[in-house]
This record gives C-alpha cells, sequence and structure tokens, in this order.
C-alpha cells in the first residue's frame, strides 16, 4: 500500500501506472456518487471525467491538508455539483432541507454507542438470525436495494461509511457537511435498511 506521499510523488512525476491504479480503486465508487447529482449515467461518466482531469491539472496546488481519497472525491462532489445546477436539478448536499424529518427510525438504543469501539454500530442483529443467512446472496441483494431506495444524502453517506468503511472525517470533509449531519444521515440510513432486513429475515416478527 502507498502512502499519499507516494501516490502524489508519482503522480507528480508522470508515472501512468499509480494514476490508473488510482481510477481502478475509485472509479466504480465515484461513478456511483456523480449518479446522486444528475440525471442520468452518461452525464456522471461524464462529471467522472472531469474529476480525474480536475485531479491531474490540480496536483501542483494539492497542499495535503486532506488525504488524496478525499481530496479527489471533494474534485468529483463539486464538478457533479456544478453540472446539475447548470441542468437546474440539485441543491448543496450541506443543505438537509428538511429531508426525512418526522420519519419514523429505529430506537438510537439499538445502535452502539458514540464511545464504542465500532460507534454506530448495530448491538444485535435480529432475531432469529442464522449467521449463514446474511452471507446469502439473495439476502445481500436485498441490502442493496434497500440502500438504493434511500434518498441520495443518507444513501451516500451509508455506503461511504458502511461499504466503503470511510471514516466518519473523511465523509465530512468530502461531502462537506457537518459531524451532526453525517451522523443524523447515517442514522436514517441505517434504520431504514435495518427495518428493511428485519422484515426481510424475520416478516412474522415485524406483523405481531
Amino acid at each position: 500500500m502507498r502512502t499519499d506521499e507516494e501516490i502524489l510523488a508519482a503522480l507528480r512525476r508522470g508515472d501512468e501506472q499509480v494514476f490508473v491504479e488510482l481510477v481502478r480503486q475509485y472509479q466504480t465508487l465515484m461513478l456511483r456518487v456523480a449518479s446522486r447529482y444528475v440525471r442520468s449515467r452518461p452525464v456522471a461518466e461524464e462529471v467522472v471525467q472531469e474529476a480525474w482531469l480536475g485531479v491531474l491539472n490540480g496536483l501542483d496546488r494539492f497542499e495535503g491538508r486532506s488525504s488524496v481519497k478525499t481530496w479527489i472525491f471533494r474534485i468529483l462532489i463539486n464538478r457533479a455539483i456544478s453540472r446539475a445546477q447548470r441542468e437546474g436539478r440539485t441543491v448543496p448536499f450541506s443543505s438537509l432541507g428538511g429531508e426525512g424529518d418526522g420519519e419514523p427510525a429505529v430506537d438510537p438504543d439499538r445502535f452502539r454507542p458514540d464511545s464504542d469501539r465500532y460507534a454506530g454500530g448495530w448491538k444485535r442483529f435480529p432475531d432469529p438470525l442464522p449467521e449463514q443467512r446474511l452471507l446469502e446472496r439473495e439476502t445481500l441483494a436485498m441490502i442493496e436495494a434497500a440502500i438504493g431506495q434511500l434518498p441520495d444524502r443518507q444513501q451516500l453517506v451509508i455506503v461511504l461509511r458502511d461499504i466503503e468503511g470511510w471514516s466518519a472525517d473523511e465523509v465530512c470533509d468530502s461531502l462537506s457537511i457537518s459531524e451532526g449531519n453525517q451522523r443524523v444521515l447515517l442514522h436514517r440510513a441505517r434504520s431504514k435498511v435495518r427495518s428493511c432486513l428485519e422484515s426481510y429475515l424475520n416478516p412474522a416478527a415485524v406483523l405481531t
């Protein structure tokens, strides 16, 4: 694994292999993120290409105040927002806009506290839950579908945090949102996905 300093040094001296590795590592996720802002996949693909050009053109100006990863995604999101605003499609991501106000959510006590090593994670999975069921292709597809039905902001945060394994700071830095907003969006997203998972794995319990 290369450090950020090694990646930057390689990119600045024109190492194409390192650039290709970055594209392979982030291209799919970048396309998914861009798609939350613009209206079609072809436009999202154009935004991703513009972002990579922005990365190359901005190498000399990057001061290393954030990680290379969050810097790349901040460029991507800025490009996506600019493109979407020209199309009259979006508002700034940092504005919650009342999204989800008053919506039902899973009791916060069912998630691990901020002081826990795995803060925000579920304390326990729905019962009964044979471990192998979580690994079944059908179950994973259901979880992916549940995430895909979330509002754009919630979907982005849960994908970055729980699928890509980003830290809260990395998400806040990339999306230009506060820690409070990140926490609210993540909790609402996790609540909805857990509710779908419980309904799928134990529908009888939901009806009682």
